[in-house]
């Protein structure tokens, strides 16, 4: 008798499925005689079978989901729908958002955490790929992680094609028209050849650019369907783009991608998932918001200039060669921790001092969260000592200050909790180095209606934390 599958529900965005593709082929991997299927839209995932694991791909609305008794349903997205669809299933076990009897509740420890993260992944070190099969790690393989190869960045083929992908989400994301026109203009006088990619919404941006670059020829976008452009990028040396769809499709291709890393966008997050490429964010404090707070058109974009840009990417060509880093923004590799965990690293050996150490501290404060969370919720074995330890070390008041907010934090929690149901976004209320706690604990009571049970347990994970500190 054939195995129950797996099904795995993700509705959203292209970007979002190839960000899936990692629990498809980890799934594959831990449960070979398991099949597995995808609920996804077929606008999606129909250009996209050549580059993803193999899989059995339905739309949500497939008479055979409701058929078929699944032994897990994970589902990955945040629509209304898709939670309702995780409900209705047929399934023995069940993770992500699930509506049953028109109520939703996050089921999964790790599925928790991620959701905690909105308006609060300041110093969230997880990517989104790694969060999507977290869960499943702690259960079937914690150090499994270690074992996982992932396809890196091919070699340039030395053509000295650069595509530069214009569009993305929101206007904060993305450079303007007249940055990519001087961008292109500095690439063709150092003997590089550029195109303009984008979807039909990038078509007057795109002819914008070429015109100031006087390469009208070069303005692709709207040409490519989502099929045409996944084998297009593929011809590429190198895919310049902001954080969107195109750059997850390009560097699961194995094209060589140059993330400009602007406005609330987290890298950590949402950059490159596979190994080898590049990552070019602002050293900015601020690096990495969920929404700007500085005004309509964020201060970090002011640091990408088309022509120290243009002087980066041919560097980036030449073989051997280790490009300058632009004044004011951080030239990062993407990579993988000793734990099989997304990783970011400088792409060059970083100088004893300057602008690229300024966020060492603010890092070494999300490396100890990143750890203390695989120790509480399951996962690879956590490092929570070596992560204390370069805390401690990156500034002199970061342990200290962290046991000291702590301290005073739990008992103010303990108080609330004795009382009744705390009001609002209490989780704001804990200092800013403590909102990876205060913000899961918040989301871990909400979806238990705050019982007993969670509340104990919210008590003995501050209790945990302030142990583990004072050692």
């Amino acid at each position: 008798m054939a195995e129950a599958p797996n099904l795995i529900i993700q509705l959203q965005r292209m970007g979002d499925l190839v960000l899936s593709f990692p629990l498809f082929a980890w799934l594959r991997r831990l449960e070979p005689d398991r099949p597995l299927w995808v609920a996804a839209e077929p606008s999606f995932y129909e250009a996209l079978l050549p580059l993803a694991p193999p899989v059995v791909f339905a739309p949500p609305g497939a008479a055979s989901l409701r058929r078929t008794r699944f032994h897990r349903v994970i589902n990955l997205s945040h629509r209304p729908e898709a939670a309702r669809l995780a409900g209705e299933l047929r399934a023995e076990f069940r993770a992500g958002g699930v509506e049953r009897d028109g109520v939703e509740r996050i089921v999964g420890a790790w599925h928790l955490y991620r959701a905690s993260l909105v308006q609060n992944n300041r110093h969230n070190r997880f990517h989104w790929a790694d969060l999507n099969g977290l869960d499943l790690f702690a259960e079937l393989d914690p150090d499994g992680l270690r074992r996982c190869l992932w396809p890196e960045a091919r070699p340039s083929r030395g053509t000295g094609r650069v595509g530069l992908f214009v569009g993305a989400s929101e206007k904060a994301k993305r450079p303007d028209p007249a940055f990519w026109g001087e961008l292109a203009a500095g690439l063709m006088r150092r003997g590089l050849h550029p195109v303009f990619l984008g979807g039909p919404a990038e078509q007057a941006p795109g002819a914008q650019a070429a015109r100031l670059a006087r390469i009208p020829h070069a303005n692709l976008c709207g040409r490519f369907n989502l099929a045409g452009l996944v084998r297009f990028l593929s011809e590429l040396d190198l895919l310049v783009t902001p954080d969107t769809g195109p750059m997850h499709v390009g560097a699961w291709g194995g094209t060589l991608t140059l993330n400009l890393s602007m406005g609330p966008v987290n890298a950590w997050e949402t950059a490159p998932f596979p190994p080898g490429h590049l990552v070019l964010r602002p050293t900015a404090s601020c690096v990495g918001c969920w929404t700007c707070v500085r005004g309509p058109e964020p201060p970090c974009r002011e640091r990408f200039t088309p022509g120290r840009v243009a002087a980066l990417i041919h560097s980036l060509l030449k073989p051997g060669h280790t490009p300058p880093t632009p004044p004011g923004l951080g030239l990062l590799r993407t990579g993988r921790s000793g734990q099989g965990l997304f990783d970011l690293a400088p792409a060059f050996p970083r100088p004893a001092s300057g602008p690229e150490t300024e966020a060492r501290p603010r890092d070494s404060l999300g490396e100890f969260w990143r750890q203390w969370f695989l120790r509480r919720l399951g996962g690879p074995a956590d490092t929570l000592p070596e992560a204390l330890a370069r805390l401690d070390e990156s500034h002199p008041l970061g342990g200290a200050s962290l046991r000291d907010a702590l301290t005073l934090w739990q008992a103010r929690l303990a108080a609330e909790l004795r009382r009744g149901v705390p009001a609002g976004d209490w989780w704001r209320q804990a200092p800013p180095l403590l909102r990876p706690l205060s913000g899961y604990l918040q989301l871990s009571l909400e979806n238990d209606d705050y019982s007993r049970q969670a509340r104990l347990a919210a008590l003995e994970h501050t209790e945990a934390l302030r142990a583990a500190v004072k050692n």
